[in-house]
């Protein structure tokens, strides 16, 4: 079972991606499992990505890097126990450090058959500048794209090619190592350059 991490701060559109790949990645024949964390009492996100026909896991009551670990872990030796999907994704709060879930994850690898694989993290590039500006939402995002294999510049299809190419050159800035990737779901741009990554990248 590989992981696969879609991290990013609230409203970068994760959840459309999540239901994005998902549907893809089974329609080639793969087994695909969602772990929604939904720090709220209502899984909205949850509840959407189901009605698409995935197997979707909610691991709510609080965030899956401190007050829920143990239910992540739970689900996931459930997953490897059942259904034993080839992937198995997972949607963290937006306010998640990506690293944080990773290392949450890191101790059962070897116990449950997991494969670690990379952590997209989604940059919005119509707010990448506010989000940049203000300290305290700086200090958050600048650490979840650091914490990024693949930096996704999400809803490129709603801004100019300068805004996109600004966003990119912060991208870059924040984390020079990590694979920045161009998205839009609603044209499908980088969606496959996307899933190749998720196939291809392992994380030791």
């Amino acid at each position: 079972m590989k992981i696969v991490q879609i991290a990013g701060y609230l409203g970068s559109g994760k959840t459309t991606l999540v239901v994005t790949l998902g549907r893809e990645i089974s329609s080639a024949g793969y087994k695909v499992a969602i772990l929604v964390n939904e720090v709220g009492e209502v899984p909205v996100d949850g509840k959407v990505i189901q009605e698409f026909g995935l197997t979707v896991k909610d691991i709510g009551g609080g965030c899956i890097c401190c007050q829920v670990a143990g239910n992540l872990l739970h689900t996931l030796k459930g997953l490897s126990m059942g259904v034993k999907p080839d992937f198995i994704i997972i949607e963290p709060t937006g306010m998640a450090v990506p690293n944080a879930v990773r290392d949450v994850m890191k101790p059962a690898a070897g116990k449950l058959d997991l494969t670690m694989g990379p952590t997209i993290v989604l940059l919005d590039t119509g707010r990448f500048e506010k989000l940049l500006s203000y300290e305290t939402l700086k200090r958050l995002v600048s650490v979840q794209l650091k914490d990024a294999d693949v930096i996704a510049l999400s809803k490129v299809d709603s801004v100019s090619a300068e805004q996109r190419m600004k966003a990119e050159a912060a991208a870059h800035e924040i984390n020079p190592s990590a694979r920045v990737i161009g998205l839009s779901t609603f044209t499908g741009e980088g969606v496959s350059e996307v899933i190749a990554v998720m196939k291809d990248m392992v994380i030791p």
